[in-house]
């Protein structure tokens, strides 16, 4: 099989961590320290990711959450100090596929619609309940509404919904030594 190639910024520790033990998994306290303030909100959207990724039948044991990567060298995030850009070619059976409007849809707690006319019926069911897709996922009050916005979030997988364009990002469960094409620094 083919293999596809991704970019994905990292520390400078996982590329060490790759030439020690040969492989790297995202732990919690990463994304924690890598999003602060935000961490809870951006944790709750990714632990939804880890039950519910289409590619996590590859999440070894100790993967608590995905490595995000992208597409193209041009998508890629511009380095910063302590970071390195990792060129990999992995098994696209391995990758998936992330839509980023919907998956921001998702860290901001909002309904993905399946069309229009799907769109159209939530916004009424919100401003009949006058509140947000916010506010009813955080409050206790409106648990059939938090059910709805969630059981959208399946939507992400979809490619037939598009919203917002087509830009993807890949995850990943693992980051492994012999994966590794190049190394910008």
């Amino acid at each position: 099989m083919e293999r596809r190639r991704i970019w994905t910024k990292q520390h400078v520790q996982v590329l060490k961590e790759l030439e020690k033990t040969g492989r790297y998994t995202a732990k919690r306290r990463y994304v924690e320290l890598e999003n602060e303030d935000c961490a809870p909100i951006v944790l709750e959207a990714y632990d939804w990711l880890v039950g519910h990724a289409p590619n996590r039948a590859y999440r070894p044991a100790d993967a608590e959450y995905p490595v995000w990567a992208s597409l193209a060298r041009d998508t890629a995030m511009l380095l910063e100090p302590g970071r390195v850009l990792l060129e990999l070619e992995v098994d696209p059976e391995e990758l998936a596929l992330i839509h980023v409007g919907k998956w921001g849809m998702i860290l901001n707690y909002s309904y993905i619609p399946a069309d229009e006319a799907d769109a159209a019926r939530h916004k009424k069911l919100l401003a009949d309940y006058r509140v947000s897709d916010v506010t009813a996922y955080m409050s206790q009050f409106y648990p059939a509404i938090k059910r709805e916005i969630v059981a959208s979030w399946d939507r992400l997988f979809d490619e037939r919904i598009q919203l917002g364009g087509s830009h993807q990002y890949g995850i990943i469960w693992e980051l492994r030594k012999e994966w590794i094409m190049d190394v910008i620094q």
